[in-house]
């Protein structure tokens, strides 16, 4: 899915003007890149976490030539699921209302 198909899904779904939904669009993306560029993780319930980490440098090799190499320290973005969506994605999702034990919510 592309950011452009969210906008349409949005300007489906929600009722927003195109225009609307895309700048939605574009400061909810532009929040999560400012929280995750602070080194703050960005938590969505029921969805995941979006953590960023730091890797040292370490030594490598070219794969082609063996030519050992320095990769440099950096940063990488992991994403770790939600229980939630990885029932979902398994399709097991969330019992009905009817099917949950009494006095769970």
């Amino acid at each position: 899915m592309t950011k452009a198909e969210i906008v349409e899904q949005i300007y489906e779904r929600v009722g927003f003007s195109k225009k609307e939904a895309a700048e939605l669009v574009e400061k909810v993306f532009d929040i999560i890149k400012d929280t995750l560029a602070e080194g703050e993780k960005v938590k969505i319930s029921g969805f995941g976490n979006f953590v960023v980490r730091h890797k040292n440098a370490r030594k490598g090799r070219n794969p082609q030539t063996g030519q050992e190499i320095l990769l440099e320290a950096r940063k990488v973005l992991t994403f770790k699921p939600s229980l939630v969506l990885k029932n979902v994605l398994n399709e097991e999702g969330e019992p009905a209302e009817a099917e949950r034990p009494e006095g769970t919510v």
